[in-house]
């Protein structure tokens, strides 16, 4: 292999790895998603190791991220701000509400939950846990996510996504995926009824950079009692409050860094293909 052809291989093995943050993958599932031979995947799993990038379970013997990948991610989310810029909003939902919100981004196509932040009300819904990744479209944050994408974006990602959906998520069929991204751009905000988890509901809306990209989604999570139709609208009302609060941080922001922000292609295909939201 060349330098950089082992680095693209290395950095895909840590992509893969890191969709799994908890529990880590046995080398067998590393071999089958990253499609190479399993002398050659050592090799880069040592070598990540090395760095401090990936560890090895003593006792299961998978592969987890390792604390480099940690100090690296702090980094990087002191540099970027999202998480900071939104934790007003975030405190503001889930005081007014008593509910746990959240928020999610994007991640290939990968939703990730950056931040959970408790409600006060005695009973609560334990679904979703910062850190956790889930295929985009479920919960509610991500479908949020999946909604606000072109629809090139959300065909070719569900089906990239349809092996794990079919094996892990039952219900949450590329079909049915497909309906929950039509309902929520009706509705203006996406809904999870208890699908992930029972008796665990879930309402999400998304967010956008200044060129028209998706950034994140806000969403709140509660036990289906606090979520019902007549409920629905006034939460759903909150989460497009502290988007457009949230939209207009980030283009200050952009405004301030000029020449620094997303660049121009982003925007001219965003233009291109029109905000399939909407």
């Amino acid at each position: 292999m060349s330098g950089s052809q082992s680095v693209d291989r290395a950095l895909g093995l840590l992509s893969l790895i890191g969709r799994e943050p908890a529990d880590g993958l046995p080398l067998g599932e590393i071999v089958y998603g990253s499609g190479l031979n399993k002398p050659t995947v050592r090799r880069l799993l040592l070598a990540l190791m090395r760095a401090g990038l990936v560890e090895q379970e003593v006792q299961t013997r998978r592969y987890c991220l390792g604390e480099e990948a940690f100090v690296l991610g702090v980094l990087a989310a002191r540099r970027h701000g999202l998480l900071e810029m939104a934790m007003d909003g975030l405190r503001r939902l889930s005081g007014e509400t008593r509910d746990t919100s959240f928020l999610t981004v994007r991640r290939e196509n990968y939703a990730i939950c950056l931040h959970r932040e408790e409600g006060t009300y005695p009973v609560r819904t334990h679904a979703l846990q910062a850190g956790d990744q889930h295929p985009l479209g479920v919960g509610a944050g991500s479908l949020a996510l999946l909604a606000a994408l072109p629809d090139d974006d959300v065909d070719r990602i569900i089906a990239a996504n349809e092996a794990v959906l079919t094996e892990r998520y039952p219900g949450f069929a590329p079909v049915a995926l497909k309906g929950d991204v039509t309902e929520a751009r009706l509705r203006g905000f996406a809904l999870n009824p208890g699908r992930l988890v029972a008796s665990s509901w879930g309402i999400g809306r998304a967010f956008r950079y200044p060129d028209g990209r998706v950034a994140g989604a806000f969403s709140l999570a509660a036990i289906d009692s606090r979520m019902d139709p007549a409920r629905q609208p006034e939460l759903s009302a909150m989460l497009a409050r502290e988007a457009v609060r949230m939209e207009a941080q980030l283009a200050q922001m952009f405004v301030s860094r000029r020449g620094a922000g997303p660049a121009g292609p982003a925007q001219r295909q965003q233009n291109g293909t029109g905000r399939a939201s909407k």
